[in-house]
């Protein structure tokens, strides 16, 4: 019995597992798709390569990519993707401002769930633009610690040099190497720009950060805001959240 026991957590701890790696591959697939309705060709359309870049990281199988593309350029079962990218923005208890990416075939459901679930965890879906002020949108891309040359270590003088030559707004180090964030409109030529001086580039991406951060101090109301977080990941059509809460 106990090794049956012990087969059964195995296998629900797996589904579960699955079920976490499917939701993902199903909003990267979105993704895909809308970028690849300019050009399903991602030599051509950096939005399409940055989708198909976050994928590959994420280790999403290949024919999933590929169908994601033939969908996006209207050459799936089914014709071209729908989908269309809508930002909605809130709060969560405690001020806490919260922005949502969404990609969506039905904008009315979109909010109408985004509305129920804010108001469920004791938030509030707000107009255009009333939290966006908090955020700045920008370019970020990742390095790897070692340069593609030779594969040595890179040192911090030589990444200021490379800044300041590609004019970035700054960067930061982390565990595996560092991460070098720029305007929004700069994203495709930074790095490019940061390949081409000897640099790994590990991703890239365009996000959302706080520009600064609330501490709630409150144990009840950071957890209602992380709940209301979580239950907003969870959403179909909900592709990417950013959030002030430290």
């Amino acid at each position: 019995m106990a090794g049956h026991s012990k087969w059964a957590q195995i296998k629900r701890s797996k589904a579960v597992v699955d079920a976490k790696r499917g939701a993902v591959f199903t909003r990267l697939a979105r993704e895909i798709s809308v970028a690849a309705r300019s050009s399903g060709d991602p030599n051509g359309n950096f939005q399409l390569r940055t989708a198909i870049n976050k994928a590959k990281a994420a280790r999403m199988p290949a024919a999933n990519i590929e169908r994601a593309i033939a969908k996006g350029s209207g050459h799936g079962q089914h014709g071209a993707c729908q989908l269309e990218a809508i930002r909605y923005e809130g709060y969560a208890p405690g001020g806490v401002a919260i922005l949502v990416e969404t990609l969506t075939d039905n904008r009315n459901r979109t909010a109408a769930e985004l509305r129920l679930t804010f108001n469920k965890h004791g938030g509030k879906l707000g107009e255009s633009g009333c939290v966006a002020y908090l955020f700045q949108q920008r370019s970020e891309v990742y390095l790897s610690a070692q340069t593609a040359q030779g594969g040595g270590k890179f040192s911090e003088d030589a990444l200021l040099e490379s800044l300041i030559e590609l004019e970035a707004d700054g960067y930061q180090l982390i565990d595996d190497g560092a991460l070098v964030y720029g305007p929004f409109e700069a994203l495709e030529a930074l790095q490019a720009g940061l390949r081409d001086q000897g640099w790994t580039v590990e991703g890239w991406v365009h996000c959302w950060r706080p520009l600064t951060t609330i501490s709630q101090t409150d144990e009840a109301t950071s957890e209602q805001c992380l709940q209301l977080l979580d239950a907003l990941d969870h959403l179909d059509d909900v592709n990417n959240i950013s959030s002030n809460l430290e």
